[in-house]
């Protein structure tokens, strides 16, 4: 054997054991005592395992382009919740006993935007309707920490979903402290959906939702910028395409990160369109009555600065096209001005840019 031949079979060699040893070594994310997140073949993640997606095959960019606003928010901070998985991998959260229950517990209380059902919990956000069908939406927000119990939850997010005589579809994203479902009072971004026969969940908790991005997160603590807003600018948009629905971090100036899906085969309502979008504060009480503080946890006041606020609520119409949308073509909802409050941002002009609307509110008992 020449020596040219036994130099390419030990590189082979060499090559072939660190193959392995990174299949091996499995790279993972520790981002809390109770939160794991492991990087996993893409083609290995849970959520094919779904019995609707026996045969799914991973779209793995979308087809459509940025919803971003023709005047875009000029804080250039980013916060994401980012980590390095390898080429071919994806970051899926390793689910515990304990985070599994628990967030059993709370998504069968989480509410619901597109019914009445409002038994312990609150509202105060604004949405569209009656003009659709609609294919998507996004919305610039604020992040605050909030001190809640362990027997409560307070959220911001955007939905898009329908109702259909009995069945109810709809997928939210947002950020929410939740210090039972995470295990810390820190502010989380996260993703929550119900499909067809009432099938759902937060997150990867069960198969459906597909994870594409091999560095951004569906849920994580958002973490506080040095200076600026700390924000975060989602977005639920469908597919034209392969009729998936997408999520996404709207970004300023660059390229937005697609972070994955949940398949159209998922849902048995909306997997054409919806007919209801919008963006909204929540909360849900404690069995005792007591309902967290919502927003910033203050009553919006004359000072906008000053209060939890939304910006470019972006809706895909019924030709796939992104539509800025005006307070004054919304309906707004307001279900206790006792204890949270809701006010039409104030017009501004030249290179200052307008809030949509500002909420929020300390909570309290009797809400």
């Amino acid at each position: 054997m020449n020596i040219f031949v036994k130099l390419v079979l030990v590189v082979f060699i060499v090559s072939l054991a660190q193959s392995r040893e990174i299949v091996r070594n499995v790279k993972s994310y520790k981002l809390n005592e109770k939160i794991l997140y492991d990087c996993v073949d893409i083609y290995k993640q849970p959520s094919l395992s779904h019995p609707l997606l026996k045969n799914h095959k991973i779209q793995m960019e979308p087809s459509f382009s940025s919803l971003k606003p023709k005047k875009q928010v000029k804080n250039k901070i980013e916060n994401r919740i980012r980590v390095e998985c390898p080429n071919g991998t994806v970051p899926i959260l390793k689910n515990t006993k304990e985070y599994v229950t628990n967030a059993q517990y709370w998504a069968e209380r989480h509410f619901n935007p597109l019914t009445d059902e409002s038994h312990g919990k609150h509202i105060a956000g604004v949405r569209e309707q009656g003009q659709g069908p609609y294919h998507g939406v996004a919305a610039w927000m604020t992040v605050h920490d909030l001190n809640i119990s362990r027997d409560q939850a307070s959220y911001a997010n955007i939905y898009a979903g329908s109702v259909l005589n009995s069945k109810t579809n709809f997928i939210q994203t947002g950020w929410m402290v939740n210090p039972s479902l995470f295990g810390d009072g820190q502010t989380w971004r996260y993703g929550f959906w119900k499909g067809a026969d009432g099938a759902g969940c937060y997150n990867t908790i069960c198969p459906g939702f597909i994870q594409v991005s091999k560095t951004d997160l569906l849920s994580g603590p958002i973490p506080h910028p040095r200076k600026g807003d700390r924000a975060v600018f989602p977005s639920i948009v469908q597919d034209e395409v392969s009729g998936h629905w997408w999520t996404a971090h709207v970004r300023n100036f660059k390229k937005d990160i697609a972070i994955g899906y949940w398949p159209k085969e998922l849902f048995d309502v909306i997997g054409h369109s919806v007919n209801m979008v919008g963006v909204t504060g929540a909360v849900q009480a404690s069995p005792s009555g007591i309902s967290p503080p919502m927003g910033n946890g203050h009553l919006p006041s004359k000072n906008e600065d000053e209060s939890a606020r939304v910006r470019h609520l972006v809706i895909v119409n019924s030709k796939f096209k992104g539509k800025e949308l005006d307070i004054s073509n919304l309906d707004k909802l307001l279900d206790s001005n006792k204890c949270y409050g809701l006010r039409d941002g104030k017009k501004r002009f030249f290179l200052v840019e307008s809030n949509l609307f500002t909420y929020g509110g300390p909570g309290g008992k009797s809400c």
